[in-house]
């Protein structure tokens, strides 16, 4: 069924009855901003601002104890600190949380003080879940409008609830599954219109797409590295871009190279928009797109509720019309596209599309030839802000709503507001591509050279391509050096496996890593080691619902994090991955009573030449010096192994791969010398292989042989 909204009706119907039931309101929301939106604006840029200048600060440690010898900077730290900390405490106290926070002057009040603000947040949180369960469960098709009071004779403002609690997995209606597996992206594209290059075999040749073998009774690493070495031979074709030869050949169309007359656009209430969500209708709108010249395209997207996300609608406008896509309920078809996407003769005006590009290939198999981008645009310009709601208020004086940007675009009926705001986003779009080409030509005095420099960098985005999160054992160890903590080896480990375990959780539940366990918890719970599962429980507020069904499990991974030796983990090391050891030299060994090495907590420092040092706490000294010391230089270097020596390696080997049941299948997981090993499986096929592989090149050298002995013979005669 095709929804349309040729007049605009339903869209002004919606926003008729809203200024009905709440009159609008001459007072400010507050002193300096007339409403929510405004001060939401100012706050945001606000805390943008602040977290930029945060990175110019000194980092911990040398660089910030030398600032603080200066009186000036001391002086400064403390100024700001009190200003800090009574901004918390007003804050803390309007929400009735108790606040002494400046209190400075006991041996544990740093510590208190954080222990308050977490408490706040606890209470904060809490008020905010309460509030959200006291409002009525929205069915998908409807939008609540919620008045909040501001108090003192202030008028009520009016928020838009668009996001349903109870929406269908639309991943469910897919009639291709989704592909989270732990393996690159590969195009879905099977036909290339508009092609001066044809499509490489691979793509057209649906026995060589499908031939991965799983259904080997064969370990999941083992069937990775048989695909592999199948696809070998067309390892270039899979990961190129399928269009870079038209891309790389493609010339800046004549009519860019002279000054615009901005057309202008239609009213947004006069102008036809239809929604497209049956196969008919979508070919229909591929040959008007065809007809064109240009026309201007956006996509809304949704990353919370699936781990690679999903592009739910797709807006284009052209001079006369408006259309909005069911990109879910044509999610298999949208591939029609690339009739009108791949025309080197038609100019897609995008805004921003860095992401649009990959989300086409990943979900749709969509493909941009000839692009211009208005982000681009704005940016050679120098306009200061490049948004989309910027260039709207400079050059069409239009307002941009941008509440519904982060809402959920799965609901299904799309409410009128939504669609509304989908409609906006393409239907100016056109003119502001217009007037941004002109004011590039009178920046450049009349050349077409800034336009030329735009439409370049457009086509560079053109030939971005999609790559699919792919985890390794060393994945984790990004997130840790971002996040700035200073784990020992414990912990460490513990990050480690919670790392693994999420990633395997979301790629089988299709759910994002944030939906099932965000960053922050993560951290906290690898921070705290909770003996208990309750403990994994209080780290998390609220609580994850996967965390909750897979708590045993999650208490098992901290439990074996437990059990492997203490270790500080300093600063320098969180460079390198974990479980590579420092080199020590000949000179540095000591032996179990040498105490110079000992601190006064009881520990066993080892120090490599002035590097980073590893802390070791345990009660039987001589036995983990020798494994650190063997582990260090000789387990590695020697063929030859002593029991001692064994046992090193052992250990050192359960750090670099402590829990590889939960690691998702990749030929990394195979023993570098299994394919050396005659014993190994991999070893006999690898050895059939290449047999193989021998037999056929000498059958291919004789075959050669006898063609050229054959055209000797045949010159002779």
């Amino acid at each position: 069924m095709a929804a349309s909204t040729s007049d605009g009706g339903s869209v002004k119907q919606s926003n008729n009855s809203t200024s009905e039931d709440t009159e609008p309101s001459t007072e400010e929301f507050c002193p300096g901003f007339k409403d929510v939106d405004a001060f939401v604006k100012h706050g945001l840029g606000a805390v943008v601002a602040a977290t930029k200048a945060s990175a110019c600060l000194p980092q911990a440690g040398d660089e910030f104890d030398f600032y603080r010898s200066f009186p000036g900077f001391q002086d400064f730290c403390a100024i700001q600190g009190d200003r800090l900390l009574q901004t918390m405490s007003q804050l803390m106290q309007h929400y009735g949380c108790s606040s002494l926070m400046k209190d400075r002057n006991k041996l544990t009040g740093l510590e208190d003080r954080f222990d308050l603000v977490v408490e706040s947040n606890d209470v904060v949180l809490e008020k905010v879940v309460g509030m959200a369960e006291q409002l009525p469960l929205m069915k998908p098709n409807l939008v609540f409008t919620i008045p909040l009071s501001q108090g003192g004779g202030r008028g009520a403002q009016t928020f838009c609830l668009l996001q349903a609690k109870n929406i269908q997995r639309p991943q469910l209606k897919f009639k291709e599954k989704v592909d989270n597996s732990n393996t690159p992206f590969v195009s879905k594209i099977f036909i290339k219109p508009n092609a001066t290059k044809p499509l490489p075999s691979y793509f057209t040749n649906k026995h060589l797409q499908k031939e991965r073998p799983e259904d080997l009774d064969v370990p999941a690493a083992l069937a990775d590295f048989i695909h592999q070495l199948r696809t070998q031979e067309h390892m270039d074709d899979m990961f190129s871009h399928p269009y870079q030869y038209e891309l790389d050949h493609l010339v800046m169309p004549q009519h860019l190279g002279h000054k615009p007359e901005p057309q202008m656009y239609k009213p947004l209430a006069e102008t036809s928009c239809k929604f497209i969500d049956t196969l008919e209708d979508l070919v229909a709108l591929n040959e008007k797109l065809a007809k064109t010249t240009e026309f201007a395209v956006d996509l809304e997207h949704h990353s919370y509720r699936s781990f690679l996300g999903i592009t739910c609608l797709m807006q284009i406008s052209t001079r006369e019309e408006d259309f909005i896509i069911d990109a879910l309920e044509l999610r298999s078809e949208m591939n029609v596209l690339n009739e009108s996407f791949t025309d080197p003769t038609i100019i897609k005006v995008f805004h921003g599309a860095d992401l649009d590009i990959e989300w086409l290939q990943k979900d749709f198999g969509v493909y941009v030839v000839n692009m211009f981008d208005t982000h681009q645009a704005a940016r050679s310009l120098n306009l200061g802000r490049n948004s989309l709601d910027h260039l709207l208020k400079v050059f069409c004086d239009v307002d941009s709503n941008k509440r519904y940007q982060l809402a959920d675009w799965r609901i299904r009926p799309l409410p009128g507001e939504m669609l509304q705001y989908a409609q906006a986003d393409t239907h100016y779009l056109l003119y502001v591509y217009d007037r941004l080409r002109a004011d590039l030509f009178d920046a450049a005095n009349g050349q077409p050279s800034l336009v030329q420099v735009v439409w370049s960098k457009s086509k560079d985005l053109c030939l971005k391509k999609y790559v699919k999160p792919i985890f390794t054992e060393d994945s984790y160890m990004e997130l840790y050096r971002k996040q700035k903590k200073s784990f020992n080896s414990q912990q460490l480990m513990a990050f480690r496996l919670l790392y693994s375990w999420r990633d395997k959780m979301a790629r089988e539940e299709d759910e994002s890593t944030g939906y099932v366990l965000p960053n922050h918890m993560m951290m906290k719970i690898a921070e705290e080691l909770p003996k208990e599962p309750q403990g994994i429980v209080a780290c998390c507020n609220p609580t994850p619902p996967l965390v909750r069904q897979q708590l045993n499990e999650l208490h098992q991974l901290i439990k074996q994090a437990r059990e492997i030796p203490l270790l500080k983990v300093s600063h320098a090391e969180r460079a390198a991955p974990f479980g590579v050891w420092p080199q020590l030299s000949e000179s540095t060994l000591f032996g179990p009573h040498d105490t110079s090495h000992v601190s006064e907590s009881g520990f066993i420092e080892l120090s490599s030449h002035g590097r980073s040092r590893h802390v070791l706490q345990t009660p039987d000294i001589t036995f983990y010096l020798t494994i650190l010391v063997s582990a260090s230089f000789s387990s590695y270097n020697s063929g030859h192994l002593t029991v001692a020596q064994q046992k090193a390696r052992n250990i050192t080997d359960s750090f670099e791969n402590p829990f590889r049941m939960y690691l998702p299948s990749k030929d990394i997981h195979i023993s570098k010398n299994a394919k050396y090993d005659p014993s190994s499986k991999i070893y006999e096929i690898s050895n059939q292989w290449k047999l193989q592989s021998l037999e056929q090149q000498q059958k291919e050298a004789q075959a050669k042989r006898q063609a050229h002995e054959q055209a000797k013979k045949a010159r002779g005669t």
